[in-house]
């Protein structure tokens, strides 16, 4: 199973995402995704697993959730868009670690790309950056791994062109 990771487009899909994604099985999208026509271009694509961000309205929301649990290949995943990072989450994501128990938290929100390990509670932690073009990161990122065995595996880190153009 080869998934696509992205969170924080604010409304901007860059074109080339669908191409970077046309392997996968899946698209997961982590929140602050702007209008629905975001949504329907990634669910055109392949099918799509998304939550809502705090910038995202009615419209998304009633199409999206602000919490998805699944089990996916046997790794159980948790996303959200707001979790902090480890070890600084929130007393409210600690208990949703406790409650769900994932072996992958998925989460957005800090515009800050992030991939590490949780070792106090067993999961691997994964914010992709921001894909959008809104926000104080100087890169758009967006991540490609692959789920074998309930495990997460072949874990790539795509750069975009930067949010701003660079002038010389």
């Amino acid at each position: 199973m080869r998934i696509g990771l992205l969170s924080d487009t604010h409304g901007y899909l860059d074109p080339k995402i669908p191409d970077y994604f046309g392997e996968c099985d899946e698209i997961w999208h982590a929140g602050d995704v702007g209008p629905n026509n975001i949504l329907e271009a990634l669910a055109s694509a392949k099918p799509l697993r998304a939550v809502y961000g705090n910038i995202d309205g009615r419209e998304v929301r009633v199409v999206c959730p602000e919490l998805l649990s699944f089990e996916i290949n046997g790794l159980s995943v948790l996303m959200t868009h707001i979790a902090a990072h480890p070890p600084a989450y929130s007393s409210a994501v600690k208990k949703l670690i406790t409650d769900y128990k994932p072996n992958l938290l998925v989460c957005g929100h800090s515009h800050i790309l992030r991939a590490m390990p949780d070792h106090t509670r067993n999961l691997l932690y994964l914010n992709p950056g921001a894909a959008g073009i809104h926000g104080f990161h100087k890169v758009r990122t967006i991540m490609r791994f692959s789920i074998e065995n309930a495990k997460v595996t072949s874990l790539q880190v795509i750069e975009l062109m930067p949010r701003y153009p660079v002038v010389l």
